[in-house]
């Protein structure tokens, strides 16, 4: 499709409380002088406040969709569209947090905070009590002075989280954030981001591998599949939260969606 400046000018309708629009979104790259299309057609919308996790099998395109809807890649086709406006770069909107933690080794929990912020060595007492705020909401009270290689996985991913809500971002992009960390670590900050989640209304798109990761956190499932990376299926996830993954109802969820990935 030609490239257009919103998704109405496009002809795709969006609904009035959509947050995010992804619309018609194709990424191509040339490898050893070949065309790879890594995204096929995409197009899904995500209501303002809701818990979106992406699902798909490796190569399906998931981070490369990420990345374009972080502003870090420019799609072949199509486009990203964050309250109607098109998402051309990077923009303190949109929160990331990634796998690998990328703190900076130098900066003390209270710095890697604040370098999230649009002015990294103001003192004034706004900043100082953003960082404060943000340090209560993820849990780390009293390692305000922890330097990172002082604090577990868990403990980096949260510093990483508040990093990314200290300009108070709309949208919050998680690159598969909790990939390396132990189970049962995981299982904590599933339950910290949820409360976190509630605590500030965020938007929120997760990529993750994990089935069951994706059934205990998100509204609704988006299931992409390979070969080139398209949308197969969006699947509303109507359970209570806390979810037990024990739970029958829970267990079909998963079922089903594996089916779905041919798993």
């Amino acid at each position: 499709m030609a490239l257009t400046d919103s998704p109405a000018e496009s002809g795709v309708v969006t609904d009035s409380d959509s947050k995010i629009a992804v619309d018609s979104l194709s990424k191509r790259y040339e490898v050893r002088g070949e065309a790879v299309t890594a995204l096929d057609d995409v197009s899904f919308e995500v209501a303002d406040g809701e818990f979106l996790c992406i699902v798909g099998p490796s190569g399906c395109g998931k981070t490369t969709l990420f990345r374009a809807i972080a502003g870090l890649e420019a799609p072949s086709e199509g486009g990203v569209y964050v309250d109607d406006e098109r998402v051309t770069e990077p923009g303190i909107d949109r929160g990331m947090v990634f796998q690998n933690y990328a703190l900076f080794p130098w900066r003390t929990v209270r710095g890697n905070i604040r370098f999230g912020l649009d002015r990294p060595t103001c003192e004034c007492p706004d900043c100082e009590q953003r960082v404060q705020e943000l340090v209560d909401l993820v849990g780390l009270s009293g390692f305000e002075d922890a330097y990172p290689k002082e604090l577990s996985g868990g403990m980096k991913q949260r510093v990483g989280i508040a990093r990314a809500l200290a300009v108070d971002p709309d949208v919050l992009l998680m690159d598969e954030p909790f990939g390396s960390l132990d189970p049962n670590t995981r299982d904590t900050l599933h339950g910290e981001l949820l409360d976190i989640w509630r605590a500030t209304n965020k938007t929120i798109l997760f990529v993750t591998h994990e089935v069951e990761e994706a059934v205990t956190l998100a509204d609704r499932i988006l299931v992409m599949a390979a070969d080139p990376g398209r949308v197969d299926d969006v699947v509303d996830v109507s359970l209570d939260r806390p979810r037990q993954r024990t739970d029958i109802e829970f267990v079909e969820y998963v079922s089903d969606i594996r089916e779905r990935l041919g798993q």
